[in-house]
C-alpha cells in the first residue's frame, strides 16, 4: 500500500474522531517523517495530528462514542490514562493514534501515524 493512501487514510479517520469532539479542530501535525534515521529515506511514514481547545464534554463523548466506534471498525484500544490526561491509543493494522483529553479543562489533542513503508 502506497504512503498516500495511507496518509489518507489516517488523516480521514483522525479527522473523523476530531469532529467528535467539535468543529475547530486545528491540524499541528501533517507530514512524512524517516523511520529510519541510520538509513535516511528506505522507510517512511505519515503523521497527523490535531488539537481542540477546551471541550467540557469530552471525557464523556470519547467513552460513548468514539470508543465503540473504533472498537467495531477493528481499532485496538489501549488506556494509557494518568492524572493528568484521559488517553486513549488505538492500533490497528500498523497504524497507531493516540486522543488525548486534559482532566482540567476538557482540551483535546488527536495524533498518530500510518505504519512505516517504503517510498513510492
Amino acid at each position: 500500500m502506497t504512503l498516500s493512501l495511507l496518509a489518507h487514510e489516517l488523516t480521514a479517520v483522525i479527522d473523523d474522531v476530531a469532529a467528535t469532539f467539535g468543529p475547530d479542530a486545528v491540524p499541528t501535525v501533517d507530514g512524512e517523517l524517516d523511520c529510519d534515521p541510520a538509513h535516511p529515506g528506505t522507510l517512511v511514514c505519515w503523521q497527523y495530528g490535531v488539537r481542540l481547545d477546551h471541550r467540557g464534554d469530552a471525557e464523556h463523548r470519547l467513552a460513548e462514542s468514539v470508543l465503540p466506534s473504533l472498537e467495531a471498525a477493528g481499532w485496538q484500544v489501549h488506556d494509557r490514562s494518568t492524572p493528568r490526561e484521559l488517553i486513549a491509543r488505538f492500533s490497528r493494522e500498523g497504524a497507531d493514534f493516540t486522543v488525548h483529553v486534559t482532566r482540567a479543562g476538557g482540551g483535546v489533542a488527536v495524533i498518530g501515524s500510518t505504519r512505516c513503508v517504503a517510498p513510492a
